[in-house]
């Protein structure tokens, strides 16, 4: 009964830091190792709002994440998802601290899309672990064309937010291949389609709430 309720608080705990923006990274931001050039307010609205965007990707992250390694089947799966997440919070934190530097805001549905990622999560994992981590490699394949799509979007001299896609670019591709050589199962197209659906609308609502 100690060991559920303690498992339920760190969730709890967990889940409200996410959603509130007190992630902590374990990695420096790599935007920080490049000049914080000036944007016109068009560019700085327009990079805020892929921020955002990015921002909350990383809430649902976390929140998969979280429900996937939490209903895993095997040790070492839930290992993975811990490791996964730890480097998708360097991810959140990262972003949270780049929209206070463009004067805007993480989205102010965050709680909504965290749960949404959760339930999510919770579906993939009941399925077994080859669903479950097929899910992983559809997900981070749609997130590495979205951040490439972001890199092509961004101003120009809006060096720290390229930093910052360009690492999580690179983690997402590692998340990926960790996923497929740990058993994953490919998805049916009709799913991945949902994927992409759920998705667009996700992004096209975060970019301004």
């Amino acid at each position: 009964m100690n060991q559920t309720a303690d498992s339920l608080i760190a969730g709890f705990d967990h889940a409200l830091r996410t959603v509130t923006g007190a992630a902590r990274a374990s990695r420096a931001n790599p935007g920080l190792r490049a000049e914080d050039a000036v944007l016109s307010p068009q560019e700085q609205r327009h990079s805020a709002g892929l921020m955002r965007v990015n921002h909350v990707g990383e809430v649902c992250a976390q929140a998969l994440y979280d429900a996937q390694g939490r209903f895993a089947h095997t040790a070492a799966l839930r290992r993975q998802f811990a490791l996964a997440g730890q480097e998708e919070e360097d991810h959140l934190a990262w972003t949270a601290e780049r929209l206070r530097e463009l004067n805007s805001r993480p989205s102010l549905l965050n709680p909504l899309w965290y749960g949404g990622a959760y339930l999510l999560g919770v579906v993939a994992a009941k399925l077994g672990d080859a669903k479950s981590l097929g899910f992983v490699v559809e997900t981070e394949r749609q997130v590495e064309a979205h951040l490439a799509g972001h890199l092509e979007q961004l101003p120009a001299q809006d060096g720290r937010s390229r930093a910052i896609v360009t690492q999580m670019a690179a983690d997402e591709v590692a998340h990926g291949a960790a996923a497929g050589a740990l058993g994953a199962e490919e998805l049916p197209a009709p799913v991945k389609q949902a994927m992409r659906a759920a998705a667009k609308v996700m992004t096209s609502v975060a970019y301004y709430l």
